[in-house]
C-alpha cells in the first residue's frame, strides 16, 4: 500500500492493539549487566536444549512474563539447581522445602495465587506448573521486574551468595550469544536509536510529519539501510524473510504482534538483549522495551537485512 489509504490503515493497524498487548509492550525487560545477551527473549543455548526436558523449558518461557522483564533463564537456572529441572529422587529438602522450585510450604501460598493456567487447584508446590509461576511471582516481589535488583531477589529465594552467583552463571549458560547485527541491521537500529522519544502520530512517517507510528517508523529504520519495506505491519510481516519459531533473534530483526499471523497490528524493530523500539500507540512516544516474544500476541519475526533487495511499497 502507499498513498494515504496504505497510510490509515497502518495507523489503524497500530491503533488497533489490544489493551493486554499494550500492557505487554510497556513492561520493561532489562536485566543487570551481570547477563549479558540474556534478556527476556533469549533464544536457548544448545546446552539449555541438552540439559532442560523440554516441558519444563516451555514452562519456564510461560511463566517469566509474570514477572515483566525477568529472563526465563533464571527461573531455568533456579530449577536446575534445586532439583536439576525435577529429577532430584526425593524433591524434598532437610530444611522441609518441596516441590521441583522448592518452596517451604508456609512460603508458597503467598505466591501460588491466582492458579495459573493448568495448575492444580488447589495449588501446591508439588505441581510444576504452580512452583514455577509462584518462583516468579517470589521473584518479582523481592526485586527482579524490570530488572531493579536482580541479585537482591535471587538471594531472598536462599540466602547465600554462592547460591546467587551460581544461578546467575547457569542463566548465562542458558542463553543462546545474541549474533551480531550486519550493517543494515546495525544502521537500522541505530535510526530508530536515535528517533526516541519521537511523538507516535497515527500514519506518521518521521519528524516532518511530527513523528512515527509503528510500521513508518521501521520502514524509515530500513530505508536509511537502502532496504524499501512495505508501509503496514501486515505487509511488512508478509514481505520476510521469516525467521522459524521461536526464532533466534538477531538486532535488526522486526517482531510482529496481532491476534492471527493475518492480522498483524503492530510491529517493533529488535535491539538486543530481550529488547525493541516501537512506536506504541496514540499519546506515548517511541520508547525501547520488553521484545515480549513470550506473549500469546507474538506472530513472529522477520529479518529485513537478510535481503539486499528492495520488497516495494517504500515511499
Amino acid at each position: 500500500m502507499t498513498s494515504s489509504t496504505g497510510k490509515a490503515a497502518a495507523g489503524i493497524g497500530c491503533a488497533l492493539l489490544t489493551l493486554t498487548l499494550l500492557a505487554a509492550l510497556t513492561a520493561a525487560a532489562a536485566l543487570t549487566s551481570m547477563l549479558p545477551g540474556n534478556g527476556a527473549s533469549a533464544s536457548p543455548s544448545k546446552q539449555a536444549l541438552a540439559d532442560i526436558p523440554p516441558a519444563y523449558l516451555a514452562l519456564y518461557q510461560r511463566a517469566a512474563p509474570e514477572c515483566p522483564g525477568l529472563s526465563w533463564t533464571i527461573l531455568a537456572a533456579i530449577g536446575k539447581v534445586e532439583t536439576n529441572h525435577g529429577r532430584h529422587p526425593t524433591m524434598r529438602s532437610s530444611a522441609g522445602a518441596e516441590g521441583p522450585m522448592q518452596f517451604m510450604p508456609t512460603t508458597f501460598p503467598a505466591y501460588a495465587y491466582p492458579v495459573p493456567p493448568g495448575g492444580k487447584k488447589p495449588p501446591t508446590p508439588w505441581d510444576p506448573v504452580d512452583a514455577v509461576y509462584a518462583a516468579a511471582r517470589l521473584l518479582c516481589a523481592n526485586g527482579a521486574k524490570n530488572g531493579k535488583n536482580l541479585r537482591r531477589a535471587i538471594w531472598h529465594y536462599n540466602h547465600a551468595d554462592w547460591y546467587v552467583d551460581k544461578v546467575l552463571k547457569t542463566a548465562t549458560q542458558y542463553a543462546a550469544a545474541t549474533p551480531a547485527p550486519n550493517g543494515a541491521a546495525a544502521k537500522a537500529v541505530a535510526y530508530a536509536r536515535a528517533q526516541l522519544g519521537q511523538p507516535y502520530v497515527w500514519g506518521g512517517d518521521g519528524p516532518a510529519e511530527g513523528g512515527f507510528d509503528c510500521s513508518g517508523l521501521t520502514q524509515a529504520a530500513y530505508r536509511t539501510a537502502g532496504i524499501h519495506l512495505p508501509r503496514v505491519a501486515q505487509a511488512q510481516h508478509t514481505a520476510g524473510p521469516p525467521l522459524p519459531n521461536p526464532p533466534p533473534l538477531a538486532p535488526g530483526d522486526l517482531l510482529f504482534y496481532g491476534p492471527h499471523r493475518n492480522n498483524i497490528t503492530h510491529v517493533a524493530i529488535y535491539t538486543g538483549g530481550g529488547r525493541a523500539i516501537d512506536a506504541p500507540h496514540p499519546g506515548a512516544v517511541v520508547r525501547e522495551t520488553s521484545a515480549n516474544t513470550n506473549s500469546r500476541t507474538f506472530q513472529g519475526a522477520t529479518r529485513p537485512s537478510a535481503t539486499n533487495t528492495g520488497t516495494g511499497g517504500g515511499r
